[in-house]
């Protein structure tokens, strides 16, 4: 029978735990990095809503804007496109992949 060192099971164990924060260490940052995107891309939106209101105001008209391939809430209706697939996700998460 093996005789067991507490130094050489701790050091052993202490390795496979570095792995495991590791994985958790880079889906936080990834996380991270995500709601930093969502936060840009809303500043962005807010953005774009403001400046299709200043074109109006200066004379812009919503048909010249459309010809111009500058729709009103052009960006609202790309994210809308973009919904559907975000109803996938509670389905994939109930563990029906398993």
């Amino acid at each position: 029978m093996t005789t067991l060192d507490l130094e050489t099971t701790k050091s052993q164990a202490r390795k496979l735990l570095d792995s495991r924060i590791e994985s958790v260490t880079d889906l936080t940052l990834a996380r991270q990095r995500v709601e930093e995107l969502r936060d840009q891309l809303a500043d962005a939106e807010r953005e774009d809503k403001k400046a299709y209101v200043r074109a109006t105001k200066d004379g812009w008209s919503e048909d010249e804007l459309k010809k111009l391939g500058l729709e009103s809430g052009g960006v609202a209706k790309r994210r809308g496109r973009r919904s559907p697939s975000s109803t996938d996700t509670p389905a994939t998460s109930s563990g029906d992949a398993l």
